[in-house]
């Protein structure tokens, strides 16, 4: 575990480089799957399932009968933080519903803006190494509050064709309509053109692989929204003497062992921090039941050295982390400046994993520097916003010459006659 030093600014790119493999690397083997799912529908899926996921699968849907004998194999134990986390999601996403807005933007001119869902949204659930029902619950319960109509989830079968008993009670628990045994590309690829079992939607979303990703990618090229480019997830943290090494490294574990290609960096202004971040990694890495997973991340890590917290904070706006933790003498600092991050998490008692299940805030994330431009999923994902206006009598007199001034010189005279002939009515009926 190497410490780069004080990393020039022209050094930054190559040095905070995802460990991802290009758009173009699997792009074409994206393509191929999805014009082949276009023209075979669940003859494909049944194809690409054997041969991704390892099982042959006649059907895809979850039958109420797998759901209902799935939360009999949840234990209670576990039921009962599900819905904990459940009720905090639900609050903090309930919170974001805004009222209609409302203006007079001249006398007889009303315009308002209001909300409507989304109708039908796809929910990808990654079930690969880890199953993870977290996500269920940051996905569907926003898409239920919202009020869409058509919840659909995919998720990768196991080798004997099931779906773990827990992604299926809480995705019952969220109210999703209709459950999928697909995983990866043909999952993406089935919810944006729909074949005989699995429904067409209007916007996807979850995180997954870097197939996933790009799958989703794809799909946006198909009249499919995407709710962000989220692929291998990734976090940095911001300590400094005053920080827990312990917890420090505890926290940049826990992103290491969700996968191979998982990104972890620790910024500092104290190099015998960062020694000491590291001797905590190497002893708690060999506890964990993911230990080669992490291990094969942790060669992705990057302990960075800054002189101070001012160029720090340069490096970590440049990086645009998925997750942001910060833990020194003045939080304060990053928390009032920091422009790009998906998720920020404040002290040395807000571990990331908190964010991951339980606090109330969304863990789907932009990564991969798209916090420069993207949110996190929130409650306005799942809807979209339509605009309404009223012109009245009033309203033709304050604004029908400036309607017709503006189209006169845009040189669009029919634009100019849908004004002037509503003005000559009105001067004709008084």
């Amino acid at each position: 575990m190497k410490t780069i030093k004080y990393p020039s600014e022209g050094s930054w790119e190559a040095l905070l480089k995802r460990p991802t493999r290009t758009f173009e690397d699997i792009e074409n083997t994206v393509n191929s799957v999805f014009k082949d799912i276009y023209k075979n529908g669940d003859d494909a899926l049944i194809k690409y399932t054997k041969m991704f996921d390892g099982v042959q699968l006649s059907k895809f849907e979850v039958s109420e009968a797998e759901i209902q004998n799935a939360s009999k194999l949840v234990y209670e134990n576990l039921k009962k933080a599900i819905q904990q986390a459940q009720q905090n999601i639900h609050n903090f996403h309930k919170a974001q519903k805004t009222a209609v807005v409302k203006v007079e933007t001249q006398p007889g001119v009303n315009c308002w803006q209001t909300k409507k869902a989304i109708q039908k949204v796809g929910l990808y659930i990654p079930g690969g190494t880890a199953p993870l029902f977290s996500t269920v619950l940051m996905l569907a319960e926003p898409a239920k509050i919202a009020g869409c109509k058509d919840i659909v989830l995919c998720t990768p079968p196991d080798k004997n064709g099931e779906i773990d008993p827990a992604i299926l009670y809480t995705a019952e628990l969220c109210g999703v309509t209709k459950i999928f045994k697909l995983g990866g590309i043909q999952a993406i690829a089935a919810m944006t053109f729909g074949t005989k079992s699995v429904p067409k939607v209007y916007k996807i979303f979850g995180p997954g692989n870097q197939y996933v990703t790009v799958a989703k990618q794809v799909a946006t090229r198909y009249n499919i929204a995407i709710d962000m480019p989220a692929g291998p997830s990734e976090l940095l943290v911001m300590a400094d003497q005053t920080a827990n090494s312990e917890f420090v490294a505890s926290d940049l574990l826990s992103q290491a062992e969700h996968g191979e290609d998982s990104q972890v960096i620790l910024v500092s202004t104290d190099e015998k921090f960062i020694e000491s971040v590291q001797a905590e990694i190497s002893k708690q890495i060999k506890e964990l039941p993911r230990k080669n997973i992490a291990e094969k991340a942790i060669q992705n890590s990057k302990f960075i050295l800054m002189k101070d917290f001012e160029t720090a904070l340069e490096l970590i706006d440049f990086y645009a982390p998925e997750h942001f933790i910060i833990s020194t003498k003045n939080d304060d600092f990053f928390v009032e400046n920091i422009n790009n991050a998906g998720s920020v998490f404040i002290g040395k008692y807000t571990p990331e994993s908190a964010g991951d299940y339980a606090s109330g805030t969304n863990h789907t994330l932009p990564t991969n520097g798209f916090a420069k431009q993207y949110s996190g999923v929130n409650l306005d994902s799942f809807q979209k916003s339509i605009t309404f206006q009223k012109i009245d009598e009033n309203g033709i007199a304050s604004i029908g010459e400036t309607v017709e001034l503006m189209a006169e010189a845009e040189g669009l005279q029919a634009h100019k006659r849908a004004m002037t002939l509503r003005k000559n009515a009105l001067k004709f009926n008084k």
